[in-house]
């Protein structure tokens, strides 16, 4: 592969990683929760889009929407049943729910759908894009685009909604936010739904190039939280820049090293990242009282 076409194919990767740890750093900011039932819970919707797709006869982009909303019903549904009781016990319970939660969700996978891996459609397909001589795989951008264009739409509804500022709010001060009469409740629903969407969009984006089965996000969900401890795990940039990093990285290591060392590299880096800067290349130092 020329430098050109590992740079596309990590950039690729990395806004899969990214959308990922956007969504750890968004419930992670609003209710302080490490969500690792996130793979699960794309996989879930991954496999309602097959469905879509196979038995109800919807397109690719309708079973993509489907997929997505999904994601984002079941995240809310698992945060109020599931979560929102838990938000005042310690973080190692909360922790350990969401990891039950995973693998309960995984087993229901198996039993609905078996562990025999399925293909599943890219968004586009056909022959690659040449450029300047160089061919350039069309579904490693269909895959940048995408995500860049919902990160972009994430970012815009932060920035330019009521909800979105509410969000922004609870994360910040919770108890501040509570006075002034934000409905924290709703805040954390919100997150949980727009986390949970986000990992259902990265699980259809990823299941073309692996194959869909009920494990096929477990590196994926590693990698992405590896992006948001290497961008910070409460700067929302520092997730974008961090998967990207983390998926350039990686590839270029792949493709001019050797295969095996990719993982080797890319926890080698974090590890390095959190003795160095523990808060990450955008995150902020915790402030402490003394």
């Amino acid at each position: 592969m020329t430098v050109l076409q590992n740079l596309v194919a990590g950039l690729s990767t990395g806004s899969l990683y990214a959308l990922v740890a956007v969504g750890l750093v968004t419930v992670f900011k609003a209710t302080g929760i490490i969500n690792f039932a996130q793979g699960e819970i794309a996989m879930v919707a991954t496999f309602l889009a097959l469905a879509g797709l196979q038995q109800l006869g919807l397109g690719y982009w309708e079973a993509f929407v489907l997929g997505a909303a999904a994601a984002a019903l079941l995240g809310m549904l698992l945060e109020r049943l599931f979560l929102r009781p838990l938000l005042h016990v310690s973080a190692v319970s909360q922790i350990m729910v969401t990891i039950g939660l995973g693998m309960m969700l995984n087993g229901l996978a198996g039993l609905q759908w078996g562990y025999e891996p399925r293909a599943f459609p890219a968004p586009v397909g056909g022959a690659p894009i040449v450029a300047g001589g160089v061919a350039i795989s069309a579904d490693h951008l269909a895959v940048l685009a995408v995500a860049l264009v919902v990160m972009a739409s994430l970012f815009a509804f932060y920035r330019y909604t009521r909800l979105g500022v509410a969000v922004r709010a609870v994360a910040q001060n919770l108890p501040a936010a509570q006075l002034m009469g934000i409905p924290a409740g709703r805040v954390f629903a919100v997150s949980w739904a727009v986390a949970a969407g986000l990992g259902g969009i990265a699980g259809m984006l990823v299941a073309p190039a692996t194959s869909l089965d009920p494990n096929f996000m477990a590196e994926v969900l590693i990698k992405g939280f590896a992006a948001a401890i290497l961008g910070g795990i409460t700067s929302l940039p520092g997730a974008v820049a961090g998967g990207l990093v983390l998926g350039v990285l990686e590839t270029a290591v792949a493709g001019f090293i050797s295969t095996d060392l990719k993982n080797v590299f890319s926890f080698t880096l974090i590890l390095l990242v959190l003795i160095l800067r523990p808060h990450g290349i955008l995150g902020q130092p915790a402030a402490r009282r003394v």
